[in-house]
């Protein structure tokens, strides 16, 4: 690729294949757009929004076109790593979503293979790119913490979204398609100190009752190299009609030093209407109450999109195009985030404490 023109592939035309595809279209550097999806009509739909140059059913028609020079692969968890590895066989850098895999089986797949080839893979946590998480980070990186010694959070949704998140990934668990996004946050905010040991115990109760086979509460306890223990916890089974779009979490950081503490319940902004609130995640659901600001992704407004999923997206895009360093979980660090939440699934599986 040259330093000013860009061809990129999106592969997987669902809500967040839509979203980075958009992203894509609008981004000043690129100049050639291929779709690809299974079911070729969702591909053709997105091309409508878009002006995608190319549509395809086929994955490896796009990947491989000769105008492409790197692929977002927005495909369901459990079908990564096919569209992976043929984007990285040709030389092309790969912008996966999260989580990296589904085992750390297919994790080591494709890190096996970036090591072979030498190519960049960054993996989609979008609380990365989030100005408050950032912010964060940043007064990490400047001490103003001293040692942080604990770390404590919870994130909640409302069942509405966990029952369309299913339809989507019948596997997938609130651990695995949520508190992930924590996991990466809390190994980042603690950055060479390394997770060893972990023990969760779990809930389930609403979701098995439908005939789904995971638990709405999860909580975890997590133990990093110098002692610092972090806290996670989610709950998934909010009532449906709750004024949230998205999750709602807190995040307290404790140091020696100072403390930081990121509340992102967005109660603060409330819109209420008659005509009803379409939500972000869920087709055909409305709420007459909101929490502005609560799709965890960002939002469109004004004519464009603007949030985590945008910054992160405009990002990667800028950084293919100049080198300059990002934020983006590197793979290793994908699969640092996949074992520990395999992790926490197993111990509350199980009772048992999995050491890492």
């Amino acid at each position: 690729m040259n330093n000013k023109e860009l061809g990129i592939a999106v592969v997987g035309s669902g809500r967040i294949g839509t979203l980075r595809a958009n992203m894509a279209s609008r981004h000043p550097s690129v100049n050639f757009l291929a779709l690809a999806d299974r079911d070729k009509t969702k591909a053709d739909i997105l091309a409508q929004q878009t002006g995608a140059d190319l549509t395809t059913g086929d994955n490896y028609e796009a990947i491989s076109h000769e105008r492409v020079d790197a692929v977002v692969v927005a495909t369901p968890e459990h079908d990564h790593t096919e569209a992976v590895l043929q984007a990285l066989s040709l030389g092309k850098p790969v912008f996966l979503e999260k989580p990296i895999a589904l085992s750390l089986e297919e994790a080591d797949r494709i890190i096996a293979e970036i090591d072979k080839s030498g190519v960049e893979v960054v993996i989609g946590y979008s609380r990365r790119h989030d100005r408050r998480w950032m912010m964060a980070k940043e007064q990490i990186e400047q001490g103003r913490l001293g040692e942080v010694l604990a770390i404590q959070q919870r994130v909640y949704n409302s069942r509405a979204q966990m029952l369309q998140i299913l339809q989507r990934s019948p596997e997938a668990t609130p651990v695995l398609d949520v508190l992930t996004y924590y996991v990466d946050m809390a190994c980042w905010f603690l950055a060479d100190n390394k997770p060893v040991e972990v023990v969760a115990r779990s809930h389930g109760k609403v979701y098995r009752e439908m005939g789904h086979d995971i638990n709405e509460a999860t909580w975890a306890i997590i133990t990093f190299e110098s002692g610092c223990i972090v806290n996670l916890g989610i709950f998934y089974a909010l009532p449906s009609k709750y004024p949230t779009f998205g999750q709602s979490p807190r995040f307290e950081i404790l140091g020696d030093q100072g403390v930081i503490l990121l509340d992102a319940d967005n109660k603060d902004s409330l819109l209420f209407t008659d005509n009803g609130a379409d939500h972000a995640y869920v087709p055909d659901h409305k709420t007459n109450m909101l929490f502005m600001q609560t799709n965890s992704s960002g939002d469109w407004a004004q004519g464009d999109y603007w949030g985590p999923i945008a910054n992160e997206t405009r990002s990667w895009l800028d950084h293919l195009i100049t080198g300059r360093p990002t934020p983006h979980p590197t793979a290793h660090e994908g699969r640092r985030t996949l074992e520990v939440t395999l992790a926490i699934e197993e111990s509350a599986r199980t009772g048992n404490t999995v050491k890492l």
